[in-house]
């Protein structure tokens, strides 16, 4: 039986679980720095999770390309490429926080198609497609969308700043943060899930590499809201990001960042 692209990314999620959580807060996990200069962890895990994805796309999807975070590029020979990050969230990771994801995307020329966004720890699943955008966790399977918010002063913001992104980049940042109602920061990965699951209206982060974004860009697509650059275009192969909830509270955010 030929297996739907959803049900390969469920698979690639299922594999990296099974090999991420026997790490997560074991005090015998320790993680690498990437970063000379800075801090860029990596752990046993997200290598570990790659391969597993990896092997198993090798065996189901031989003709599609890979492109993860934590080995070279592998090209393909159908026009896809299956976009990996084992763990978005090592920092958090590595402290306890259950904020950390798998990301798997699925993603032709113009970008992704499919997107997921697992987190092994709670058990949820946030799965966005062209038909269909859910979670599937704990508490069963409920569909995904997006707040309708259209006031900057009624919204909901969420963010890795400071950790990520250059001075002019946070004042960006900060000048839509003074107008929202809350700013929440830190919870990498899961703030596009909420966003898509609809309790907050806002991402807004810089830096990032297209492993970092693809799967959130199509979860959220999918559930009613967009992602784009800063400029308003295409973000699917990172740099700043602006997600949003639906057309009106990113149009106010877009302004309030490009106000300078």
């Amino acid at each position: 039986m030929t297996l739907s692209d959803l049900e390969v990314a469920r698979r690639l999620a299922a594999a990296a679980r099974d090999v991420i959580l026997p790490h997560f807060r074991n005090a015998r996990t320790a993680a690498e720095n990437k970063l000379e200069g800075g801090f860029d962890p990596v752990t046993v895990a997200d290598r570990a999770a790659e391969d597993a994805m990896r092997r198993l796309l090798a065996e189901l999807r031989p003709e599609d390309g890979i492109l993860g975070e934590e080995f070279d590029p592998k090209p393909g020979t159908s026009g896809r490429t299956w976009v990996l990050d084992p763990i978005d969230g090592t920092r958090g990771f590595i402290s306890g926080t259950p904020t950390w994801g798998v990301l798997i995307a699925l993603s032709e020329a113009q970008g992704p198609i499919l997107g997921v966004i697992d987190q092994p720890y709670i058990g949820e699943r946030f799965e966005g497609t062209r038909n269909q955008a859910q979670v599937v966790g704990p508490h069963g399977t409920r569909p995904l969308l997006t707040r309708k918010t259209a006031q900057l002063d009624e919204a909901i913001l969420f963010t890795t700043f400071p950790e990520v992104g250059t001075s002019d980049d946070r004042a960006g940042f900060e000048r839509v943060a003074r107008q929202v109602k809350l700013t929440r920061y830190g919870m990498d990965c899961y703030a596009y899930a909420l966003l898509a699951a609809g309790t907050v209206d806002l991402v807004i982060e810089a830096g990032l590499k297209a492993y970092d974004i693809q799967a959130p860009i199509a979860v959220i697509e999918a559930a009613g809201g967009l992602v784009t650059d800063w400029d308003g275009g295409p973000a699917h192969e990172g740099g700043r990001v602006l997600a949003a909830a639906n057309p009106q509270i990113h149009a106010a955010a877009l302004s309030a960042l490009t106000s300078a």
